[in-house]
Formats: structure tokens, C-alpha cells, sequence
């Protein structure tokens, strides 16, 4: 992955001020060459430092109202196929490799407790998960916000 310069961050978060923005305008809303803008927000996005749009989508909002964070110990001999299994599930909708007593952290939607409960059984049906053990979100306290960093480094 490329790294964000200042520029970058200053594309960013004129981007973020106004998510419908053009290129021209956020050209000149920074002072620079719309080329420019073009450029970086095309590597920006083929580097993967941009993520997908999807990412914004609150999936309280698609009826998945219930996040629960699920730690999963796996069989370390098959690490692929509990990957492949735990994509098959569309309400795992993110998964780490973890240090501690977890191999993996998984963040999980789902509607409601009854359907939290199937998405548990289906994630230990997954080859290569032994077990599981998942904490219900109550609520959000802090929410995902890297645009403090980006403006940190928009400043220099």
C-alpha cells in the first residue's frame, strides 16, 4: 500500500467535506491542477489506501441493527479455509488475526439475537474453527474516524 502524503490527506479530507465534489471542484477548493487531484485520487484508490464506498454504508441502516465482536480459535493447518468460510457469511462483515488466546476477531452483524445465535452455529460449522466466544456491542462510544489523523498530516 502507498503511503499518504499531505497532499493526499488535504484530497481526502476536501473529499470528505463534500463527498459529491467533482474533481474540478476539489481543484479548486485546494489550489492545484486538476490533474492533479486526478491522479492521486486514482492511485489513492488502485494502492487500496482508499477503501470502497461500501465502507460508509451503517448496516443498522440494511436491518442489522445487532454488532457483536467474535473472537474464533482456529486450526492453525487451515488458516484458508476458515477464510473462505467466514467469507461465505455476509454478516461477518470484517476479521482480524489477532495475538492472545484468539487467532481471529471477527466484527459481526446480524438482526437480532436469534439471528446472532445462527450466524454463531454457521461460523462454527466454518473447517478449521474449534471455537468461538462473542461479546455484544451495547453501543458505539467511538466511532471510526482516521480523519483526525488525516488532518494531523494535512498540517505537517
Amino acid at each position: 500500500m502507498t503511503s499518504i502524503d499531505a497532499l493526499d490527506a488535504r484530497v481526502i479530507l476536501a473529499l470528505d467535506d463534500d463527498p459529491d465534489a467533482t474533481i474540478l471542484a476539489l481543484a479548486q477548493t485546494l489550489g492545484i491542477a486538476r490533474n492533479t487531484v486526478h491522479a492521486r485520487l486514482r492511485r489513492l484508490a488502485a494502492t487500496g489506501a482508499l477503501k470502497p464506498f461500501s465502507r460508509r454504508v451503517d448496516p443498522a441502516a440494511l436491518g442489522y441493527g445487532l454488532v457483536a465482536f467474535m473472537s474464533l480459535s482456529v486450526r492453525q493447518a487451515e488458516p484458508e479455509q476458515t477464510r473462505r468460510g467466514l467469507l461465505a457469511l455476509p454478516e461477518v462483515i470484517e476479521a482480524h488475526h489477532t495475538t492472545g488466546d484468539a487467532d481471529l476477531l471477527a466484527h459481526i452483524v446480524a438482526k437480532d439475537t436469534t439471528d446472532l445465535h445462527r450466524i454463531t452455529n454457521a461460523v462454527l460449522a466454518i473447517e478449521g474453527v474449534d471455537r468461538t466466544s462473542t461479546i455484544i456491542s451495547l453501543g458505539e462510544v467511538i466511532p471510526y474516524r482516521p480523519r483526525d489523523l488525516l488532518r494531523r498530516l494535512a498540517e505537517g
